[in-house]
């Protein structure tokens, strides 16, 4: 074998020596699969509610499951935006947002034992005895709304409130924006604001906790059922994994999930089931662009 002879095949071995390796890394890199989850508790509680769902899906997928809360919605959307995580629990609105901006596409949603449904409300919630126990009386009050994204927590609130004739945007005394729900019913509890909105799952599981009381306030407003918030993917997520995750979350049962309670698996759900939270959207003349 001549100079150029062996010149020509170690470049042949070295480049399939290289192409062996970034095919290994790809698939080192596969095994992991990193989740999402929306601020709805502070992150470390996030993190322990659905710590055993994470262990059924790392089981059942054969993936390293890597759990990741940030300090907002727009936090998760970005996430997803930026390739930094592979699926997301998203609430409804945000989700339509990720859809919008973040390549994102809903698969799943959690169906509870408790209530065997897929949907939930929004509650606006006052003190018991404050004297606020109807919409009107709001007026002149400071509120606790959870953040811009939110659909219990802002969207469908709003949009409620205003169809009863209520202005929403210059009504209150005080407006601020929490950051998660259970802020916002201690934020009431603890006489920060008048009144706020969250969901009525989250609210249940407070009282459950013994955070607060069921007698300390009084429901103002309830809203019509909300879709439940869905599990997506970014739509460039390999098929295999797809397939997998889907599988996986749909035979998850009996696990607790969150503020939902236990689980009795994930259904399957698509993009059009949220063309209810993009109509009331509509209905606030909100501009998803500017909200990237």
């Amino acid at each position: 074998m001549n100079r150029k002879t062996w010149l020509k095949h170690a470049a042949a071995a070295t480049l399939l020596a290289c192409t062996a390796g970034m095919i290994n890394t790809a698939a080192a890199q596969s095994k992991e699969l990193r989740v999402g989850l929306i601020p709805s508790e502070d992150a470390q509680a996030m993190i322990r509610a659905s710590q055993q769902v994470m262990d059924q899906l790392a089981a059942k997928t054969g993936m390293k499951v890597r759990p990741f809360v940030a300090n907002d919605y727009n936090g998760v959307i970005e996430a997803l935006r930026s390739n930094k995580i592979d699926i997301a629990y998203l609430g409804p609105f945000s989700y339509v947002l990720a859809s919008q901006i973040a390549n994102a596409e809903a698969f799943a949603v959690a169906v509870t034992k408790k209530t065997g449904k897929s949907a939930y409300h929004s509650v606006v919630i006052s003190r018991k005895g404050s004297g606020i126990d109807s919409v009107a009386k709001l007026k002149g009050h400071s509120f606790a709304f959870v953040d811009p994204t939110s659909a219990s927590g802002h969207l469908f609130p709003k949009s409620g409130l205003m169809g009863e004739g209520f202005d929403a945007d210059k009504g209150f005394s005080r407006v601020i924006f929490s950051g998660s729900h259970d802020a916002s019913i201690m934020a009431v509890a603890n006489n920060k604001v008048d009144a706020a909105s969250v969901a009525d799952r989250i609210l249940e599981s407070a009282i459950a906790k013994g955070l607060v009381k069921a007698d300390d306030f009084s429901i103002v407003w309830r809203s019509q059922p909300i879709p439940e918030s869905p599990m997506v993917w970014r739509k460039n997520l390999d098929a295999d994994t797809k397939q997998k995750v889907a599988a996986a979350l749909a035979d998850v049962k009996d696990l607790p999930w969150g503020d939902q309670g236990v689980l009795n698996g994930f259904a399957p759900t698509n993009d059009a089931a949220y063309d209810v939270v993009r109509q009331t959207a509509k209905v606030l003349k909100l501009d998803l662009g500017s909200m990237k």
